[in-house]
């Protein structure tokens, strides 16, 4: 009997595997230890790799961890067949990709488009994420593990959901917890993140949309879409 999968699978090729995750399914493991612990945890991660298995336990096939969505966050996530591809796609991820995310924001904007931009930092145990001085600015030190980083959200008023917006969101940095953090300072923080100062709903109101790739290896242009982009599921 074939295992039903706990998501979409949107696109599959030789070497490339896109998934819509749902709400509430970790990426990738925790930080538990051991492989069989790891191995054992549900994540996007290891059910794909069950799937691409197909039942062989010996098989060598796995599906290799490109990208994360947070916990919370839903959509399109992509994953590639060999670890020569994950390890291409990491290395030019920013370059080669273009993120699109749809979200509900507290509050009404004060115009129908902008950018957010600043340097990003994670805080010492690495729980939260916050915006800081430009490295050589002033900037806090944080072990020497995690300089601040550059992040840039553009977005756009889609429509607005009573004292609420919805906003789409595209990004070309893929930083930490970096629209939540962005709309958050700017005092729209999304709905749903308990985290960054939002109200408490059913569920993290973000979701990843489409993404565009293009594949190093092949030259080949992909563009993933979640069926829920013009609807998201909140």
């Amino acid at each position: 009997m074939k295992r039903r999968l706990p998501f979409e699978i949107v696109y599959e090729d030789r070497d490339l595997v896109a998934i819509d995750k749902p709400a509430g399914l970790l990426s990738t493991h925790t930080r538990v230890q051991g492989r069989m612990a790891r191995e054992a945890q549900p994540t996007a991660e290891n059910i794909l790799t069950d799937y691409l298995r197909k039942g062989q336990l010996k098989s060598r096939l796995r599906a290799w961890l490109v990208h994360r969505l947070d916990r919370d966050t839903s959509g399109v996530m992509v994953f590639a067949k060999t670890e020569a591809l994950a390890l291409a796609l990491r290395e030019r991820w920013n370059d080669i990709t273009e993120k699109t995310y749809v979200a509900l924001v507290a509050g009404a904007m004060d115009t129908p488009e902008g950018v957010f931009e600043s340097y990003l930092m994670e805080d010492a145990d690495g729980y939260k994420v916050r915006s800081v001085p430009p490295p050589g600015k002033g900037a806090p030190r944080n072990g020497g593990w995690a300089a601040p980083k550059l992040a840039r959200t553009e977005w756009r008023v889609l429509s607005r959901r009573g004292a609420d917006t919805l906003v789409e969101v595209k990004l070309k940095s893929g930083r930490k917890n970096q629209i939540r953090v962005h709309f958050s300072e700017a005092g729209h923080p999304v709905v749903g993140d308990v985290k960054y100062g939002g109200r408490k709903f059913r569920r993290l109101c973000l979701h990843s949309a489409s993404l565009a790739l293009l594949n190093p290896v092949t030259g080949r242009q992909h563009l993933f879409v979640s069926r829920n982009a013009g609807a998201p599921p909140f």
